[in-house]
């Protein structure tokens, strides 16, 4: 299916478009970018302008000037009003799919926001930070540079995240302190009130085994969070 795309909506040079997106009025998407299908990006939205870091090189990217390593967007994620993702230093700056940014929301140089992360009207991500999928970050919520925020977590609104916010743990405060598991999220990935229980440990961090007996998808997301230290 073809995009929609606004008359006064700006698209740079080296900008990558699937199929089927809706782009608003005033929206300026600056290359090198990559956007998949299915995206409902609003009005007024700035996607890879220069990352606000001081050495990084300041270009017009709506009158065609390229530079860095850009921004990637996977399908189906909306997009609204006035949020801004800046281009990358290091790397791109990625959103997977089926993510939703509401409002005023900020996504700065390098972030990477995994399948499925809510991030609520006016939350302001910091460079370099990390958010697994399912996540939730609470309206107004700042996160500190180089932050990681776990699978399933739920940060209430107005929270100072300074620190790693667990898996599935539910996060509020300034600054930002575990309050409990978030019994939904895990419900919704299928969980019983048995398999919550017997993974309080571990989400908690008390118990460095992921427990077995859990759904699959659930299981697998969790040996990935376990073993993130290795990867790097």
């Amino acid at each position: 299916m073809a995009n929609r795309i606004h008359q006064t909506a700006i698209i740079g040079a080296e900008v990558e478009l699937g199929d089927d997106n809706v782009i608003g009025p005033y929206t300026v998407i600056a290359g090198p970018a990559r956007i998949g299908d299915g995206n409902y990006i609003g009005p007024h939205v700035s996607i890879g302008g220069p990352a606000e870091y001081l050495g990084a090189d300041h270009l017009a990217g709506w009158d065609g000037e390229v530079g860095g390593p850009g921004v990637v967007i996977g399908d189906r994620n909306r997009i609204r009003e006035f949020v801004t993702v800046n281009q990358g230093v290091t790397e791109a700056t990625a959103v997977g799919d089926d993510c939703y940014l509401m409002g005023r929301a900020h996504l700065a140089h390098d972030v990477r926001l995994d399948d499925g992360v809510i991030v609520t009207s006016a939350v302001q991500i910091a460079g370099h930070c990390h958010v697994w999928s399912g996540a939730n970050v609470g309206l107004g919520t700042v996160v500190h540079q180089r932050t990681t925020i776990g699978p399933g977590a739920m940060v209430g609104m107005g929270s100072a995240v300074r620190k790693e916010v667990g898996a599935f743990t539910i996060t509020v405060g300034n600054p930002a302190r575990t309050t409990g598991v978030n019994t939904v999220g895990l419900q919704r990935r299928g969980c019983t009130e048995e398999s919550i229980a017997g993974l309080t440990g571990f989400l908690t961090g008390k118990d460095p085994a992921v427990p077995g007996d859990l759904p699959e998808e659930l299981a697998a997301l969790l040996k990935a969070w376990a073993e993130r230290g290795s990867q790097h």
